[in-house]
């Protein structure tokens, strides 16, 4: 049970083209948005789609996966886990929290934006 204490699982579409930042040492770090969409009736009896947007970074292979096979549009899973850091705003001096998925897994899936 201990695998599954932080744990995430998406399957959706990338909104923008990843953001690939070479770092020193040759480390690769992506960052990317991630859009899922949820469909469901309403008490109306329309049918309603709601799309929630995540952050995704992945670091090294996974970064050169995602900066070579991941363009935006694509279809992926990602499989990691939730991270949550401060940062201070450099004008306004403001503490701002972010959380993130860390993407240990990237899997490539089929769809209209193939590559």
């Amino acid at each position: 049970m201990s695998t599954i204490k932080n744990h995430v699982q998406l399957v959706g579409n990338i909104g923008d083209d990843p953001n690939v930042t070479n770092l020193e040492g040759g480390k690769k770090v992506a960052r990317f948005r991630l859009a899922t969409n949820e469909h469901y009736t309403n008490p109306k009896g329309e049918k309603v789609q709601s799309t929630d947007w995540h952050t995704i970074v992945a670091w090294g292979k996974t970064a050169e996966i995602v900066e070579k096979y991941a363009p935006k549009g694509k279809q992926v899973a990602i499989v990691g886990k939730l991270k949550t850091r401060s940062y201070t705003e450099p004008k306004e001096g403001n503490e701002r929290y972010v959380t993130e998925i860390v993407a240990d897994e990237i899997l490539l899936l089929g769809g209209k934006f193939d590559t």
